[in-house]
């Protein structure tokens, strides 16, 4: 049997631990387990404050931080059908009974932790060894009961498949059947225990139990006519401490000298499975899965609200796009606490479309619509349901942003050579597989330079044949060459000065709606001179 002591990380990879049950079997994220380094190492990619991703990786990850979940979310998926094995794992726990059994188990396994830590509390040696025990004893129960409710749900996953493989040749294991059997007779033997304490003066007598009377339920009957409806009760709340005081412990001792023989077998018993009760495979499933777990649980408070989360057609040479009814998740997230609905946007690239320029009024939900895009290519490699009816996405190598940001006083450069050695840093690692965000670049600058700057850098995007979504301010960008595709966000036709969130298919029409928004906010020339003296 593996060992494994009881404080090991759980995220522990488990080298060769397939070699019971099915060979294959690894890992219920990875397909192939060592391709991708140990998310544990794994840091936030840049985008993901650009992207808002950082705030919906901290709402999933929120009700299971002991599990230390994030580095997953950081870990994109390079290969396509990596991307089927976790679509394949999380259609299987979709279904309600998959679902249950394996959240069953890692209760069970959450118990058997929540045991090892008022294990700590613990002084007196023998408690400690019976803490123990039923830790095991916890454990062992979970897994069995995983393995028998995996088998009647049948699942259809290679992960789980290769999973319930896996546990059926290891509960069949000369191993585990031992150790269950040796927990079973331990119990069996300190149920049948009985022992007698008197109390003499300030001391006290252990003594095996003799058939003395048990006069506790008559004394009980006896005082019961006495009892005076509902009198205020003067009894005082004794708590239920862990830790043993020392009497308890004592009489705890003589207990032990009395029935010596389960004592020492349950002293046998620890030494025997401190270090070699958990194989590292088991301890690695019941971290893995939480990532699936995690996120289920978050969409499952979206859905109710009409939005919709599908499985997405992926390909990493294939760079034609759908999306219907996608959303920014973070935004809907924080709307749904205002039992508001976030505005749904589509896009379609095909043949040799790769960029969609975004121009439209401000405040009109571009920035959105180029976070969803992103958000949508991310959640896609990590395998994941993404926001949408239907989507067709390109799985990426890296995800590179240019977000709009302050001047930062104390950086001498200026805003201008800042915008421009982040653009040079993302072209440097940008390849044909990676997707680029430009959200409103230059606007530090003049209308004539920023265009004059933009065009250099879309030359080099198309050249890289990256897919990109720019939003910009500059409206000739939308026709710069085949290559690109317009969009606009839009404005309600009665009151341009309402947004619709909406972002379409459209030619750019050079209206920024500026005259609207002074109008709203009384800020026209006639209105400053009229109100200025």
């Amino acid at each position: 049997m593996r060992k494994q002591a009881p404080g090991t990380d759980a995220g522990e990879p488990s080298h060769g631990e397939g070699s019971r049950g099915d060979q294959s079997f690894e890992s219920i994220l990875f397909a192939r387990s060592g391709t991708y380094p140990d998310a544990a190492d794994a840091t936030e990619p840049s985008c993901f404050g650009d992207l808002n991703l950082d705030q919906v990786v901290a709402s999933v990850t929120a009700n299971r931080a002991e599990y230390n979940l994030k580095g997953f979310f950081h870990t994109n998926l390079l290969e396509v059908d990596d991307v089927a094995y976790r679509h394949e794992v999380m259609r299987d726990l979709e279904r309600n009974e998959m679902r249950d059994c394996v959240l069953a188990f890692a209760q069970a396994m959450k118990t058997m932790r929540e045991h090892f830590a008022q294990m700590e509390k613990i002084f007196v040696p023998i408690q400690k060894q019976a803490w123990f025990l039923d830790a095991v004893d916890i454990y062992s129960r979970g897994v069995l009961d995983l393995t028998e409710a995996l088998g009647r749900s049948e699942p259809r996953s290679r992960g789980l498949r290769g999973l319930l493989g896996w546990l059926r040749g290891y509960v069949a294991s000369k191993d585990f059947p031992a150790m269950r059997s040796f927990i079973e007779t331990l119990q069996a033997d300190f149920a049948k225990i009985r022992y007698c304490v008197y109390i003499r003066g300030e001391g006290f007598v252990v003594h095996r139990y003799e058939g003395e009377n048990d006069y506790s339920a008559e004394i009980e009957q006896t005082f019961r006519k006495f009892q005076q409806g509902s009198a205020k009760s003067y009894l005082t709340k004794i708590h239920d401490y862990v830790e043993m005081n020392h009497i308890e412990a004592k009489i705890l001792e003589f207990v032990s000298l009395l029935f010596p023989d389960p004592f020492k077998r349950l002293a046998e018993f620890c030494r025997t499975y401190q270090n070699a009760y958990l194989p590292a495979l088991v301890a690695r499933f019941d971290r893995e899965v939480q990532v699936y777990l995690s996120y289920l649980e978050y969409i499952d408070r979206l859905r109710p609200l009409g939005l919709k989360f599908c499985y997405p057609e992926l390909s990493k040479t294939d760079k034609s796009l759908l999306c219907r009814e996608g959303f920014d998740i973070a935004l809907a997230t924080k709307l749904a606490a205002d039992d508001t609905v976030v505005v749904t946007n589509d896009f379609e690239l095909s043949e040799d479309q790769r960029v969609i320029v975004v121009s439209g009024p401000n405040q009109g939900g571009k920035t959105t619509f180029a976070r969803m895009f992103g958000q949508l290519h991310h959640l896609a490699s990590l395998g994941f349901p993404v926001p949408g009816k239907k989507a067709k996405l390109f799985l990426p190598d890296n995800i590179l942003t240019h977000f709009e940001r302050e001047e930062d006083l104390e950086n001498l450069s200026g805003k201008l050579q800042d915008d421009l050695k982040r653009v040079h840093d993302i072209l440097d690692v940008a390849s044909g597989r990676s997707i680029v965000i430009m959200n409103e670049i230059f606007t530090s600058t003049t209308l004539q330079d920023a265009t004059f700057l933009s065009r250099r850098i879309m030359r080099k995007i198309i050249a890289l044949d990256a897919l990109c979504v720019w939003i910009t301010f500059i409206h000739e960008l939308a026709s710069f060459s085949k290559e690109t595709v317009s969009m606009m966000s839009m404005v309600v036709p009665e009151d341009p000065a309402q947004r619709t969130f909406k972002v379409v298919r459209a030619p750019a029409s050079g209206r920024s709606y500026a005259m609207s928004i002074a109008e709203k906010y009384r800020l026209t020339s006639d209105d400053l001179e009229g109100r200025l003296p």
